[in-house]
């Protein structure tokens, strides 16, 4: 098994600026990272796009979303073994290269990174909130502000002690589920306890059965106030369950960070052994936990605690940074070879983009799927809606190709900048 603590290399700073670290030139880009992004992107979306139509609350009943057919059925045990956890913990992984990228330009220019780091942070929150409340509630960048700030604390950690920490991140939750099921198996062998447990999970699944049909009539029928108004009961409900993707995402921060730190991206030539590795043992302990997960999800009752439950939270905490990292690998591989290169080319676009193009797919889905534009909500199963996501991502390819050919940044990114550094020029 590899080692877990990657290779020192010595950094090199790109493009060093006598007025100190602003906003990352394109020339000094890293075209692995961007690449990276972008393939993320599509797997992002494709996992969203069950959470795009269909309600929430039929997670929690453990209801199938959009899974009527035969094709459906397949495409929803495909996207949840080889996409589910997987994509956002790639996300998650690349946020923390990018802050050990950014500290380290601070660190050359001899100045403060904490305060311009925190303003970046406060951007992303204020877009991120922006998003979760006029377009989606499933928005991840609030999450990953609030996040970034608890990273704060782990800036100047050695390497090792980032591995276990981020080791200690990605079992607490499992363990405090185990220990919660074990409460719960006890207490349900407790007549009157068992009783009153009984009488309240009933109540409970008939509020969430309530709240799946209102949303299947607000979203595809009603209002644009109506829509707002839900999408915020929606974010509520869904914040009781943010520890969970928590758990996952912020370990990928700090394993990201480790690596940057480390240049592992920015000198891909001297450790393509260890990248290799990662790639294989990613391979072998991911697909086997997925394979558990998707298993353990289809056995479990999303309403209740059982043994499955526990079972498939575990494999996912596996399972997702495991493969995403084997991904990852890969990718970083096939890079090597100038024909790739070339052909990922709109990849890499899309993902010096990516905050642009993640908020796009927001507009779009929506758009589509609500009330206000073309009423999908409730009706794409999820065959159609993996092919609706290929179709959205094919066009934000040659659109991200077609726009950094005239400005410098997405239209998200510049202003996330604007409102960080105080100064952009948008176009070339």
């Amino acid at each position: 098994m590899p080692s877990l603590i990657p290779p020192e290399v010595p950094p090199v700073i790109a493009g060093f600026r006598p007025d100190g670290p602003g906003p990352v030139l394109p020339v000094e880009r890293i075209e692995t990272l961007d690449v990276l992004r972008g393939f993320a992107l599509f797997g992002i979306l494709l996992v969203n796009m069950a959470l795009f139509g269909w309600p929430v609350y039929q997670l929690v009943l453990g209801n199938p979303m959009g899974t009527a057919s035969r094709a459906d059925a397949v495409a929803g045990w495909t996207i949840r073994i080889l996409a589910e956890g997987k994509f956002y913990s790639l996300f998650s992984f690349l946020f923390g290269v990018g802050v050990a990228i950014q500290m380290e330009r601070a660190d050359a220019h001899g100045v403060p990174f904490a305060g311009r780091y925190a303003r970046r942070l406060t951007a992303l929150f204020g877009i991120g909130l922006a998003h979760t409340l006029l377009l989606w509630e499933g928005d991840i960048l609030v999450l990953y502000a609030i996040l970034g700030f608890l990273l704060l604390a782990f800036l100047r950690c050695q390497s090792r002690t980032l591995l276990i920490w981020a080791a200690v991140f990605l079992a607490l939750p499992v363990l405090l589920y185990a220990a919660f099921w074990v409460l719960f198996a006890v207490a349900s062998m407790l007549p009157n306890v068992a009783g009153m447990i009984e009488k309240e999970l009933a109540a409970a699944n008939e509020s969430y059965a309530r709240q799946s049909e209102e949303n299947l009539r607000v979203f595809a029928q009603g209002g644009m106030g109506e829509i707002f108004v839900q999408r915020g009961r929606n974010v509520a409900f869904l914040y009781q369950f943010v520890w969970v993707v928590a758990s996952m995402v912020f370990p990928m921060f700090l394993l990201g960070f480790c690596a940057g730190r480390r240049g592992i991206l920015r000198h891909v030539g001297a450790n393509l052994p260890w990248v290799r590795r990662v790639g294989v043992w990613g391979l072998l302990i991911g697909l086997p936990a997925s394979g558990v997960y998707a298993l353990g999800h289809a056995a479990s009752d999303a309403s209740n605690v059982n043994f499955a439950s526990v079972v498939a939270l575990g494999a996912l905490a596996i399972s997702g940074p495991a493969l995403g990292l084997c991904y990852a690998s890969g990718l970083v591989l096939l890079l090597q070879r100038e024909g790739w290169r070339r052909a990922l080319q709109p990849v890499a676009a899309a993902g010096r983009m990516a905050l642009s193009n993640y908020l796009f797919q927001s507009l779009v889905c929506t758009t589509l799927f609500y009330s206000y534009g073309l009423g999908w909500y409730g009706s794409v199963g999820m065959a159609a809606g993996a092919g609706l996501a290929v179709v959205i991502y094919a066009v934000q390819l040659p659109l991200s190709v077609w726009w950094l050919k005239r400005f410098r940044f997405g239209p998200a990114e510049w202003l996330w900048r604007r409102l960080t550094y105080g100064r952009e020029a948008m176009r070339r």
